[in-house]
């Protein structure tokens, strides 16, 4: 599948870790960055697929489950470290799920926001990547 886990580099201190995210980490340029936060544990977000965005996930705080489709596999991944990012490339389907208490998944994406590249249909996905 076309994922990779990101180890950020971090600095322990006595008094509180620091992760460092930085362009060279990053295997694009940060184009647009947000985070999804106060979703419901019941809650489902994303369910869609990109067709040349690419982005970085991570737990800032809390944790939440990823699953991700590439038409072949289904993977879970659950992100519950802020010094681990999920690296998704292009058209891979994903979902994020049972997120718990107080978590915040920021997304560093490599384009801004464009409807167009947006599958919002997991049968119009598994068409478009045949």
């Amino acid at each position: 599948m076309n994922i990779e886990i990101i180890e950020f580099p971090k600095i322990h201190n006595r008094k509180g870790n620091i992760a460092v995210i930085e362009n060279e980490v990053i295997p694009f340029s940060i184009q647009r960055v947000y985070y999804l936060y106060d979703v419901p544990s019941t809650s489902k977000r994303g369910g869609h697929a990109h067709k040349n965005l690419q982005q970085v996930l991570v737990a800032i705080s809390g944790s939440f489950d990823v699953i991700l489709k590439d038409g072949k596999s289904k993977q879970k991944i659950t992100l519950n470290k802020p010094d681990k990012g999920l690296y998704l490339k292009n058209n891979i389907w994903r979902e994020l799920e049972n997120f718990s208490s107080g978590a915040v998944c920021l997304v560093m994406a490599s384009e801004a926001y464009d409807e167009e590249d947006y599958i919002r249909n997991y049968a119009d996905f598994l068409k478009y990547i045949r």
